[in-house]
C-alpha cells in the first residue's frame, strides 16, 4: 500500500516555474514507477511525466518536453515535479501516481493516486 500526497500547486504568471512534490508513504515507495497526470476543467486527465523506480529513465508528453523535469528521491519517499515556462495551458490540477509498469503513460496502469495540486498560470 502507498499513499500519495502532493504540494507546490499555486498560482504563477506565464513565463515562471513551480516545483511540485509527491511524498509517498510505505516502504515499497522506491520499488514502483511514479508518474504525473493533470487534468483541466473539462477535460480528460493526461500524462505528463513519468520515471522509472531507479531513476534510470524518464518519459514526458510531447507538450511538456523541453520545460518540465520529473526527478525522484527514493530516500526521502519522494518524487518532484519541476515546471519552467509555464503557460496558461498548463493550468490544472496535478496528480503524482504509483505504478508496477515501467514507463507507461496510461492512467489505468498506475495503482495509487494523490488527491491532487491545483497549478494555475495567469496570462
Amino acid at each position: 500500500q502507498v499513499q500519495l500526497v502532493e504540494s507546490g500547486g499555486g498560482l504563477v504568471q506565464a513565463g515562471g516555474s513551480l516545483r511540485l512534490s509527491c511524498a509517498a508513504s510505505g516502504r515499497t515507495f522506491s520499488s514502483y514507477a511514479m508518474g504525473w497526470f493533470r487534468q483541466a476543467p473539462g477535460k480528460e486527465r493526461d500524462f505528463v511525466a513519468t520515471i522509472s523506480w531507479s531513476a534510470g529513465s524518464t518519459r514526458y508528453a510531447d507538450s511538456v518536453k523541453g520545460r518540465f523535469t520529473i526527478s525522484r528521491d527514493n530516500a526521502k519517499n519522494t518524487v518532484y515535479l519541476q515546471m519552467n515556462s509555464l503557460k496558461p495551458g498548463d493550468t490544472a490540477i496535478y496528480y503524482c501516481a504509483a505504478s508496477s509498469f515501467h514507463g507507461s503513460a496510461n492512467d489505468f496502469d498506475y495503482d495509487y493516486w494523490g488527491q491532487g495540486t491545483q497549478v494555475t498560470v495567469s496570462s
